[in-house]
């Protein structure tokens, strides 16, 4: 069996199809001013704005349509989505817990007249539906802004629903 189709198996776990992606998670990124990276509520998980950071603190930069191309960002926002399942891992102890990817708020630094968002985080929600399968299927907004914190090139937040 290969490692695309062990990770295809229905009792696959989110750890089996990481193993097959090939990635590793990484420590949580910290929080990069005065918020923390997640709040539980009930059995909903609340993930702050996570960007485009590498094990080794460094960002990925500039504006989308102007010096960042859609395939770069779409690199950026599944960057991203390793860092939210990082922090998904440290808030749950077990992504196994994870009953739903609720929502995604994608958001893009790109140039006033780029149009297209949604081809950019879908970086992140390919990431999330081949970890978590059916569980990993969500609502969505993708949406552009003039700028982001240290403009990085993509910021992702998230609901999560856990047992």
């Amino acid at each position: 069996m290969s490692v695309s189709e062990q990770a295809r198996r229905p009792d696959a776990t989110p750890y089996d199809r990481l193993a097959a992606l090939g990635i590793v998670l990484p420590d949580a990124p910290p929080p990069i001013a005065n918020f923390v990276t997640h709040v539980i509520e009930g059995n909903l998980l609340f993930l702050s704005g996570q960007g485009p950071t590498e094990p080794d603190g460094m960002l990925y930069t500039g504006k989308v349509g102007v010096d960042v191309s859609v395939e770069a960002a779409y690199a950026h926002a599944r960057l991203t989505g390793i860092n939210l399942i990082a922090v998904i891992q440290a808030a749950l102890g077990d992504l196994g817990r994870v009953r739903r990817i609720v929502k995604l708020l994608g958001m893009v630094n790109a140039a006033p007249d780029f149009g297209d968002h949604p081809a950019v985080i879908n970086g992140c929600s390919d990431l999330m539906n081949e970890v978590f399968g059916a569980r990993g299927m969500h609502a969505r907004s993708a949406v552009g802004f003039g700028s982001l914190p240290n403009q990085i090139t993509v910021e992702i937040e998230a609901i999560v629903a856990f047992d």
